[in-house]
Order: C-alpha cells, then structure tokens, then sequence
C-alpha cells in the first residue's frame, strides 16, 4: 500500500522535496490558491524542471512550465479548482516526456504537455505561496524493491530452462509456474504474458492486480481481459541492443505481417517491463502509462 505523507506548506514558495520511484503522484490538497508541483532530477530546484501550478492566478487558472521560465507551455482556465476548506484531490504523471495534471477520479487530464526534450524525474516538491498556506495528503508509492531476485527462479517455479507453454487465462488469473518477468513501480510481479491484437501475438505483461495483461502496439498500451501466459519456460535474461538478437532469443509471438516477435525487458521508472522485441525496429516495444514506449538497449530473454 501507499504511504500518506501530511506536509504542511507555507505562504513562501519554498518547495518540500521527497523522492519518488514511480511516473506519478496523487495527493488531496487544501488551500486557497496556488498548489504548486515540482518535478525535478534533485533534492532541489534546479534546471531541468518541470512546475505544475494549480489554482494559480487568484484561483482562476492553472499551468505547466518548464525551467521556471516563461511562455509557459500549457495553460488552462480551471475556475476555484481549490478550496481553503476542503481537500481537492489531483493526480500528476510524466512518462515518456508527457506531463500530465489530471483531478482525482479523472482518467483524463486537465493539463498536458509533451517535453521535446524529457529528462528522468526522481524528486517532487510541493510548496504554496501568493497568500496562500497548504495542507497536503500524498500518496508515496513504495520504492521497487531491487530487481536481483529477477534472475533467478520464483518460488514455485518448476525448473529453470524448458520449452515453456502459453496457458490461456482470463481476468487477472495467473497459472501457477508462471514466468516471472519483471515488476511493476508498485513492487507488484508482472508475468510474461502475451495477447492477440490487429492480427498480430503480442508478447506484453501481465499485471495482476488490473484483471488484465497490457500489450504494445500502434504507440499506445492495449489491456486484454484474454490473453495467455508463459508457464514453465525459461528465466534466462540477457542484456542485448538493436536489432542484435541473440542465438536461442525465445520467440512470443508475430506482427501482423508475420515478422518474429521476442520477448524482452527494460527498466523504466522504478520497474522492470516486459514487451516486445522487434527486430526490424531495432527496439524492445513496452506499454506503459497507455503509451507505447521504444528502448534500443534492453534485456531478451532466452530459451
């Protein structure tokens, strides 16, 4: 479960830093005007930077800027979104140079914005100012617990090495002797799954907690209730790039023009996702926060 942290901010524009390991954050604030959001690489402000203001402007708009430097890059007119006398919920997210601001219980966001030039964030501020103090409730994601484990067997695995099979599954269920193959930010396992999709076998990853496994395909991230997942194959990770795929590369699936696909890995904010490997591409394909997301340098797993 998340952790709550209760910060109290002051009328001073001092932003409160905490580490995060996650593409996100959700917390409840309450304050008259001016929730302000830092994303940043460092304990500190510092360029690069991304600055969510929320309720700025007397409480009448809200924007996205970038190294605290203006034009800003998005603004939109969000009239009294905050209360001096209740707790507004929000939720930020940034993954793959997307910024996003979006309200608790919304799925689409308020405010956003696509960095040309991202940069990986590991520290969010939060402070208040322009006449306004706050008091916040943030939802701290656990850190991911350190991927080792990753290479060897989980517990219950039936051996290493094997030919493997694809079990069919439905809603979140997971076969026992399913392949372990990564990690969501969460710490929560994700198991190398794959599904069908526009005449095409996706390999992707099953989350499990979600009902669903999520495959890449066409830019974004597709959930399917029906998919099938690995039981009793290999566990056996290599670090590769390109369209280097090396001897005995397990294959998961095909493209809808009956290209290979393989199956393989990257660490991306705080997790460890498994996708697709395209040779022609030169990339392993993860989905990830909806979108579908290409690393040149990734884990393939053998058989």
């Amino acid at each position: 479960m998340a952790n709550v942290m209760d910060v109290q901010t002051e009328d001073n524009l001092q932003y409160h830093f905490f580490p995060v390991s996650c593409g996100s954050v959700q917390f409840k604030v309450r304050t008259s005007n001016d929730a302000h959001v830092a994303l940043t690489m460092g304990p500190q402000e510092s360029d690069p930077m991304y600055e969510i203001f929320i309720g700025g402007w007397g409480n009448t708009k809200s924007v996205i800027r970038r190294n605290r430097s203006k034009p800003d890059v998005v603004e939109a007119d969000t009239p009294q979104i905050l209360n001096s006398g209740e707790f507004r919920g929000f939720w930020v997210r940034w993954d793959g140079g997307v910024v996003s601001a979006g309200r608790e219980g919304e799925l689409i966001p308020f405010m956003s914005w696509t960095d040309p030039q991202p940069f990986p964030v590991a520290f969010v501020g939060v402070c208040t100012g322009w006449g306004a103090t706050g008091t916040w409730k943030i939802e701290a994601p656990p850190s991911a617990p350190v991927a080792a484990p990753l290479y060897s067997s989980p517990p219950g695995y039936p051996g290493a090495g094997g030919a493997g099979q694809w079990i069919d599954m439905t809603g979140g269920q997971v076969p026992p002797g399913a392949v372990v193959g990564g990690q969501d930010c969460s710490g929560e396992p994700l198991y190398v799954a794959r599904a069908s999709h526009e005449g095409a076998v996706i390999p992707g990853k099953l989350v499990q907690s979600h009902g669903a496994a999520y495959v890449p395909w066409g830019g974004l991230e597709h959930g399917k209730p029906q998919y099938q997942v690995l039981v009793g194959g290999p566990n056996n990770w290599v670090p590769t790039n390109g369209s280097n795929i090396p001897p005995g590369a397990f294959p998961g699936g095909q493209t809808e023009d009956g290209e290979t696909l393989f199956i393989g890995r990257v660490r991306h904010e705080g997790s460890v996702t498994t996708g697709k490997v395209q040779q022609s591409h030169g990339v392993c394909y993860i989905s990830f926060a909806g979108q579908e997301l290409g690393f040149p340098d990734y884990e393939i797993l053998l058989s």
